[in-house]
């Protein structure tokens, strides 16, 4: 009897502990992602896609959802050192949480998790230079260093090894200084 009970309360622990995360990774309501963002960590297997210069060097700025669930991205790049807006729309698949965007070639993305009021997760796969990115961005200019270890350990499960992780908090993310437009 003492096991029997000693096995419920755990379960209930269990249960609680995962009732309380905010996390979600399937059945996304996707309106709640819209919004501010800033880009945290960004992951390649082919490092040199997210290098200064690289054209997958990205800074998200804002998503909106659009009436035919397709997400618009306002992104920002720097071109010949010079910050440039880079709006991007990408079309649902149908498919929870999975779109496909023309950027850099044919791509399809996907989300991994989602905090809608703190952080959300990407997957990317290109078929046009066949490669990998993950990104992880948050409503606040950075994150805690656990959330960045995590991200760091999705990446090596996707087979993207931690050296070719970037913190974009501690580079120019060209337009940092919202609502003044200023670098």
């Amino acid at each position: 009897m003492k096991l029997l009970l000693l096995l419920c309360l755990g379960l209930t622990l269990v249960c609680a502990q995962e009732g309380n995360s905010d996390v979600v990774r399937s059945n996304f309501d996707i309106p709640k992602i819209a919004g501010e963002w800033y880009s945290i960590l960004l992951a390649s297997d082919k490092r040199e896609k997210i290098e200064e210069n690289g054209s997958m060097r990205v800074f998200v700025e804002h998503i909106d959802v659009l009436e035919n669930s397709s997400l618009s991205f306002k992104f920002h790049t720097k071109v010949n050192g010079v910050c440039t807006e880079l709006p991007l729309v990408s079309d649902s698949t149908g498919e929870d949480g999975v779109y496909t965007v023309s950027y850099d070639g044919e791509n399809i993305f996907r989300i991994l998790e989602v905090d809608y009021s703190h952080h959300i997760m990407f997957y990317l796969e290109n078929f046009s230079d066949s490669y990998k990115l993950l990104e992880l961005y948050a409503r606040e200019p950075d994150t805690s260093p656990e959330l960045k270890h995590k991200f760091v350990e999705i990446c090596q499960k996707y087979g993207v090894v931690k050296e070719n992780v970037i913190d974009l908090t501690q580079v120019d993310r060209c337009f940092q200084e919202r609502g003044n437009g200023v670098a």
